[in-house]
């Protein structure tokens, strides 16, 4: 790898190899539209909320799972 980009992911790394910056904690977020918004936004924590049974009621739609940092 070559150039800024690559410079500064190396650099990311050897701040992570020492113990120099932390790494978010994240987990499995739920993140869809509904009537209410529909643009794509957080609807709960997988687990806590069934994207499955969102998507079957009609309560919502356009349902991924993507990590999130905890709050």
């Amino acid at each position: 790898m070559e150039g800024p980009a690559a410079e500064e992911a190396e650099a990311r790394v050897e701040l992570l190899e020492r113990g120099e910056e932390t790494v978010a904690e994240t987990r499995p977020a739920v993140v869809g539209s509904t009537g209410d918004d529909p643009e794509p936004h957080f609807l709960g924590w997988l687990g806590e909320v069934d994207p499955d049974e969102l998507f079957a009621s009609g309560e919502a739609w356009g349902l991924t799972v993507v990590r999130q940092a905890k709050k």
